[in-house]
């Protein structure tokens, strides 16, 4: 837990002060842009949407971007930091054209789990943190402006010899963007579906995200269903939900001359 305060108050205090920065200066050479959303909801989702906290969460996503590099944090935790999750993507955009683009990343992750411990005779309840690796590849298409198609290629391995091992996913996703319910009011809808293979186990999914937003307000609201279509996962639920609120920022940095 101690490692665990460190990352996400280093995180904190790393963008906290980038943001200070650029408060201070006048400059109109852009060096980066800090952006991201923090919000909470019902039932927190991994990354990978068949995977769920089974519990409350806050979730917080950041972005650091320097031309075609970022930096993006991915922290999902219970209000009590008891589960959850720290990925810290380092992520690069090998071809970013006007419709097309290629984008590779890599992460080490975090996962906060509960498990029962004895000693002494004694059987109590710990939240333990199992370390990984992973990395993705991920091809996108911009059909027109509302309306894009890309794949996500994702492998995960594990630092210690227990728990799941070797993980590989293919997400083929959708993105119909901006409908316009109203003058200001947006729609968003991300359907996809996925194909999870972990330690010999197979799951197909069915997913879908919408987000509703409004032009003059920095606050959305979403929901993600995930169906199963057909898995043999241990502990595999047919059907999951949530709805979440979110706070949404996006700043440009600047740099003294």
């Amino acid at each position: 837990m101690k490692l665990l305060n460190f990352l996400v108050l280093s995180i904190l205090f790393v963008f906290l002060t980038q943001i200070a920065l650029a408060q201070t200066t006048d400059s109109t050479k852009n060096v980066t842009n800090f952006s991201g959303s923090v919000g909470v909801t019902n039932n927190g989702f991994s990354i990978i949407p068949s995977f769920s906290l089974n519990s409350p969460a806050f979730i917080t996503n950041l972005s650091w971007r320097k031309k075609r590099l970022s930096f993006e944090p991915d922290i999902r935790l219970v209000p009590n930091a008891s589960k959850g999750g720290i990925l810290l993507w380092l992520r690069y955009k090998l071809i970013n054209a006007k419709k097309f683009g290629l984008r590779v990343g890599v992460h080490p992750a975090f996962n906060l789990i509960r498990r029962e411990d004895t000693e002494s005779g004694v059987t109590k309840e710990i939240t333990e943190m199992l370390r990984f690796g992973a990395f993705e590849i991920v091809p996108s298409y911009q059909i027109s402006k509302r309306f894009g198609v890309s794949a996500m290629y994702l492998q995960g391995h594990a630092f210690q010899k227990w728990g799941p091992q070797f993980t590989n996913v293919l997400f083929l996703n959708t993105a119909f963007v901006d409908l316009g319910l109203s003058k200001n009011v947006r729609l968003s809808l991300f359907p996809s579906v996925f194909f999870l293979h972990t330690d010999g186990f197979r799951g197909d999914y069915f997913t879908l995200t919408t987000v509703l937003a409004h032009k003059k307000l920095p606050f959305s609201l979403s929901s993600t269903i995930n169906q199963t279509m057909k898995a043999d996962l241990p502990g595999n639920k047919a059907f999951m939900w949530n709805i979440g609120v979110s706070y949404n920022f996006s700043k440009n940095l600047k740099k003294l001359k």
